[in-house]
Order: structure tokens, then sequence, then C-alpha cells
């Protein structure tokens, strides 16, 4: 059943609109606070038909600061974590007063939280226009962003702008994302989150912003100026021709687990909002807790936020982490479940770009390929057997071409819906890929147990850093091998920003809690030869439509040649050590030596250096 009004604070002329859902509850009051944190009124909401709760204040304006509380059964075991002494987020906040901050007391039952807690503002939103179609298409570059990191350190970004959306708009950034040939910027989460509740005892913060509480108010560290920042920035992207995606956490809230604290959902209908069994909470995303997809309430609030983003700041499209939590039901994932469906079928989204992360922790939660026809998938395969090439196992040369030809084998159709990657925020980033054989997290408090243990990395002799020019030069190769190869790949491509210019994490490879100099980009050293590679690699790549055509290689595309000129044969894909070959499209040709030995290939006629990638355009001498 529809609510009276819009979900959230509706400001009207004479007052504002209060509007909450909620099955369990049976009282919710709303609470109205000067800036000083005071409360200065309550008043109770009126519960109505299909659990809406609703309640007119006179005289309340854009600018009010608010939250609810709201009392029923308290038994966690059936989901019930009413409290009134909590303050509540409302879930369709526009703004917040303040980020998040971590305390155990947010969790304590009948502490009061109203200091503890930010306030949602009453929003009034920018003007919105009807969506303009998507600026990115599929084959182009994704540059996956971190909004804080990536400007925390740039010199000519004002220092009041570093670390925020703002700053994205910035001309010298702007410049940085044309000179690399980017397509649309992927920006990590920027919801309001909260730290993870072991991290401050470490003197540590979440710098990612996979904590999400509400999903529409954008965290005030990185937008103090709310939607109209975002819709500011994307403008400015929009105008330089880079559409815009936003990462979303549908999946979790930063609720945590049942010791956690009460500070939305959880308070206003944990037996709705969050799945559970047994009387536990579900966790099939490692937080402690998973969002009940499947049923309505969330349904409703996931369709209302992603809306919310196309029509009040014209964003281009969405990537969701732990996406097969969106299409689980009783009987597991379901790529017709009922929210892929409306996605589809809303006709704000529908010609959105969206892109799914395809993992989760939960049964059945390997689900790459498996998503709607529409959408992409982040290609972990890609990622896993790209780095194996290259880092010279044994019989990996077929998998390495038929991930750099689309996954045919994961992907059916004729296009290839692989976001293709050897490094994304998960992980080493590229430059620490080539330099550290294991990850090195002991930054982050846990003994080295996070974080994944599979890199697939190598050392090139030396683990860490080096001084030795030789393993400097081997490690600069090998990434510039492993950058080529992703300019060469067919379909979408994605880089994590600063990748591009040798950035290191000091082989910390679950970097999320490293607001500190080991995630911030360090632009005055960056290496700039790497950053002119990659533009070039853009370059080649923008002169040459088959390198990114959207739809699978296949035998009347190319040729595959072995170094003699001659065609690769069965046996040739399974030899042991195959590292070189040439792959011949129209217009342009591509010669792979992952050998520690130059390489000379007879058609075309170039010798290629060890562990090394040429292109070669057709009519340019080779």
């Amino acid at each position: 059943m529809e609510p009276p009004f819009p979900p959230g604070a509706c400001a009207v002329e004479d007052g504002t609109h209060f509007t909450i859902w909620s099955e369990h509850a049976e009282t919710i009051d709303v609470l109205l606070f000067d800036a000083d944190d005071a409360e200065i009124a309550r008043q109770r909401l009126e519960a109505g038909q299909g659990g809406w709760h609703h309640a007119f204040i006179e005289a309340i304006e854009p600018g009010a600061r608010y939250g609810f509380r709201a009392n029923g059964r308290y038994d966690p075991s059936a989901g019930h974590w009413y409290d009134p002494a909590k303050l509540l987020v409302d879930p369709y906040a526009r703004a917040i007063d303040r980020p998040f901050r971590q305390d155990p007391r947010l969790g304590q039952r009948g502490y009061d939280t109203a200091a503890l807690v930010p306030k949602a503002i009453v929003t009034t939103l920018p003007e919105p226009g009807f969506p303009e179609p998507p600026r990115f298409t599929p084959g182009g570059l994704i540059y996956e962003i971190g909004v804080r990191p990536f400007t925390m350190l740039h010199p000519d970004v004002p220092e009041a702008q570093r670390g925020t959306i703002t700053a994205l708009g910035h001309p010298a950034v702007i410049a940085h994302l044309k000179k690399i040939g980017v397509s649309a910027v992927e920006l990590m989460p920027i919801s309001a989150w909260i730290d993870e509740r072991h991290l401050p005892p470490l003197w540590l913060r979440n710098g990612w912003g996979y904590n999400s509480v509400p999903f529409m108010a954008l965290d005030p560290r990185v937008a103090p100026g709310g939607i109209g920042e975002l819709q500011d920035a994307v403008a400015k992207l929009h105008a330089a021709g880079i559409g815009v995606i936003l990462d979303m956490v549908f999946n979790h809230s930063g609720e945590s687990d049942a010791m956690g604290g009460t500070l939305s959902l959880r308070g206003i209908d944990g037996a709705a909002y969050f799945r559970m069994a047994d009387g536990m909470l579900i966790n099939d995303t490692g937080c402690g807790n998973t969002l009940a997809c499947e049923r309505a309430p969330m349904q409703r609030l996931i369709l209302d936020t992603l809306r919310h983003f196309v029509v009040n700041a014209g964003v281009d499209g969405f990537r969701f982490d732990l996406a097969p939590i969106l299409a689980r039901g009783p009987d597991g994932f379901d790529p017709h479940a009922p929210l892929l469906a409306a996605i589809a079928a809303d006709p704000v989204l529908a010609d959105r770009v969206m892109i799914a992360e395809p993992w989760d922790l939960g049964p059945g939660g390997y689900q790459l390929g498996n998503f709607p026809p529409n959408w992409l998938e982040w290609n972990d395969r890609y990622r896993d057997d790209v780095r194996r090439f290259w880092r010279g196992d044994e019989h990996r040369l077929g998998d390495f071409v038929t991930r750099i030809a689309g996954s045919s084998d994961v992907f059916t159709g004729a296009a290839t819906r692989s976001v293709s990657f050897v490094a994304a925020h998960d992980g080493f980033p590229l430059a620490d890929l080539v330099a550290y054989s294991a990850k090195h997290n002991a930054a982050n408090g846990e003994g080295n147990r996070d974080g994944h243990d599979p890199n697939f990395s190598w050392n090139n002799g030396v683990e860490g850093p080096s001084d030795d020019p030789a393993i400097r030069d081997a490690r600069r190769r090998d990434v510039k091998a492993l950058l080529a190869t992703v300019f060469a790949t067919r379909g979408t491509i994605m880089l994590t920003a600063g990748d591009e210019f040798g950035r290191t994490q000091r082989g910390n490879n679950n970097a999320y809690c490293q607001d500190n100099a080991i995630t911030w980009l360090d632009w005055a050293n960056r290496d700039i030869d790497l950053e002119d590679f990659t533009a070039a690699l853009a370059g080649l790549r923008a002169r040459s439509p088959h390198l990114s055509g959207p739809t699978m290689l296949t035998g009347g595309d190319v040729a595959w040649l072995r170094p003699d000129g001659g065609p690769f044969e069965d046996a040739d894909w399974h030899a042991p050590d195959a590292g070189a070959i040439a792959i011949k499209l129209t217009g342009v040709s591509v010669l792979f030596n992952r050998t520690e030995a130059a390489v000379t290939f007879a058609d075309p006629a170039k010798t290629v250096p060890a562990r090394s990638v040429a292109f070669v355009l057709d009519g340019e001498p080779a």
C-alpha cells in the first residue's frame, strides 16, 4: 500500500510531513533538535494501513534536524530490537548533520543515544531534470575511485576540497581522467557509513565506506555539500564526456551483528529488514547481517534510493557490492528475482548501467555469468587468469586468451558482459602485485589474518621495496605488461585510481581501514613514465575499435598466431610453457611475450622484448 506522503521528511509550504514504515513497532515518535542537539519538540506518528506511520508538524522548514524513536517488543531472537532510548536515523534521510562515530553505547539497551547519533536534515533537493541517457556504454574504461584517498594529497586541489566529491570536478582532476581515457568514474561508497566497532580501539578508521547506514544521505566527510555537491560534480564530469557510476552497498547495514549498534533499520523493524534463521542474524556478507532484499520494504528502499541518485544527481549507473544478495530468496539465487525485474522495468532506471559484484559468502554465492543479460559483471576469473599467465604458471595460455577475448566460457550470447580488471580496491594494487608474494596486513591489527591469501602475485626476487635498479625495472616492465593486457581486452575494462602511476599500499591487500597515507594517492611522487604509458595505451585503444568492441572475439574476427606466423593448433594451447602469441584483429595486432627472452614474430614482423606486449597498427611500421 502506498504511503499517504512520500517516505521520509517531505517539506511543504506550511510544515513538514514525516512518514516511516514499520510493521512491528507499537509506537513511533519524531523528535526535533536545535543546533546544540537539544530536543525542542516531539510528536507521535499516527499508525495507518500497510505499516505506514505519519505525522505533520507545522512550521518545520528545510534545515530542521530530526530523528525517530520506536517502541515495541524487545526480542532479538525474533528480530525485534525495539528500544525507545535509541534515536534512529530516517532510512529515507537525504542528508545528515555529521558523520557517524562508533561508540559501544550504541548497542547498549536503555542508553539514550540522542547525543551520539547524527540527526537527519529536512532537505530541499536540487531541481531535478529528466535524466539524460547514460554517458557510459560497454567497452569503455571504468576508473574506480575512493573519494577520500583520491585527492587527499593532490597538490592542485584546494586544501578545503581534498578528499571530497567537489574535488572530482577540479580541472586538474578532469585533465588527468581525460589523459588516460576514462569513460566513467566508479565512486566507491559515498552513502553515510560507520566504522566497524573493532576499529576505534586500534586507532583505525574505515576509509572505503562499505558499511552504510542510510543509503540516500551522503557521508559529510566526502560530501559536505550533500546531494547538490554530487549533482555539481556529475555535471562537470558529464561536460567532459565522463560518466559517473555509484558503488552501492545494499547487502548489509552498518548496524553489524547482534551486538552492534541500533542506528536505523534494526530499531525500526529488524524483523522485516534483516534476514534471520534459528533466532540469529544471517551473515551472508561477512559483516554481521544480511538485508532482506527479497521483501517489499527493502526492495522499495533500494529502488527509491537508486531513483533519487539518478533524478537528483544525474548519475549514469550503479555497481552493487556482493550483488547475489539482491536476488537471493528462500530458494537461493534467482536471476529473475523481483528486485532485478523491478530495476529493469523502472522507467528511470531501465537505461542505467548496472554492474554486479557477482559473489558473496552465502549459499550458492558465486554467480559469475548468471546475472540478467543487460548487467555487466566484475570478472574475477579474468583477474586471476591474467595474473597467473604473467606470473609464469604453466598451462595458462588458453585461459589467458579466453579472458582477453571476452570470456565466452562465462557469458552466454554474442556480447561480453565482463568488467575485466587485474586489480581493484580489494587486494593488491598493480605495483604491489609484482613486488609482494604474500599479503602484509599487520597494520590492520588482525595479525595478518584478514584479506585474501591467494593473490597470484610475485616479487621479482625481493619481497617489498627494493633499491636494486634491475628489480625496479623488472617490476615496471611487469606492470606495463599487465596494463597493456587490460587495454587489449575485449569489452569493458577497469583500472583502480593510481594504478596507472604506480600507487602502493605497502603490501596491504585489505586496506579498508587505512584512511591514511597507505591508501591516499601520492600525486607528488607518481611515476610519470608509467602514467604516460597508460595514456598511450588509451590512445591506441581509442584508435582501434576492434580492441574494445562489446562482442566476443570469434574466428571470423581474429587470428591467433604462433611467433612463426602459423595458426595455433590444439597442442599449442596446452603446451606447459606456451607464453608468446600474436593476436591479429582488423586494424591492429597485439603481440604478447611472457617469456624471459625477446621473441621475434613473423606476422607482423616485430621483435618483442621479454615479458612485454606490443601493438602494431595496420599501415604503421612494425
